[in-house]
């Protein structure tokens, strides 16, 4: 049996799960609404204030979908309860960040700058120059657009100049030496 799988999900205060034919589930919570249609062999069951997943057999794609199908709902509750959000850090000298309404400009040492405007549901905040905040309700929003934003200029080995993750590690590189 899956460890993960077979954990009730307990449901907050505040907070309603509903699960429509053909496994659409929809939470409601503080912050907004999730709706998402999950894999339709799995059966969720909301009684009282918990949310169960069971699967109808041991068949090894069964057994994989049951923990997805369960974090799955698992992050859609803590979404709309508390929200998710990614630090990203700006290494580099004249590399920085502003925000222009819903813009977020950067300058990366590229002969221009690069703009990117906040997607649907999202909300990214700049602290200082070189720190951006990207906010918001749906766990994989907010990881894809942290993503797009560090892949406008990755960290390199060298000096470790670039967009990176806070909790990220730069593995760093020895440069070239003089000959003698």
């Amino acid at each position: 049996m899956s460890r993960i799988g077979r954990m009730p999900i307990a449901i907050p205060a505040g907070v309603t799960v509903e699960v429509a034919e053909n496994n659409k589930v929809t939470v409601k919570g503080p912050k907004g609404t999730l709706e998402r249609v999950l894999p339709g062999e799995m059966e969720i069951e909301v009684e009282g204030a918990e949310v169960t997943v069971t699967r109808p057999n041991d068949l090894k794609k069964m057994k994989s979908l049951h923990g997805l199908t369960r974090t799955l709902i698992a992050n859609m509750v803590k979404g709309v309860t508390d929200g998710y959000e990614k630090v990203l850090e700006i290494n580099g000298v004249g590399y920085r960040a502003q925000k222009q309404g819903k813009k977020l400009v950067l300058s990366l040492g590229y002969s221009h700058s690069v703009e990117m405007e906040d997607p649907e549901g999202l909300e990214t905040v700049v602290e200082g120059t070189d720190k951006i905040i990207v906010k918001g309700i749906d766990k994989e929003k907010v990881g894809q657009f942290a993503a797009e934003i560090r892949d406008k200029r990755r960290p390199e080995p060298y000096k470790g100049k670039g967009i990176k993750y806070a909790d990220e590690v730069i593995r760093r590189k020895v440069g070239k030496t003089g000959k003698k």
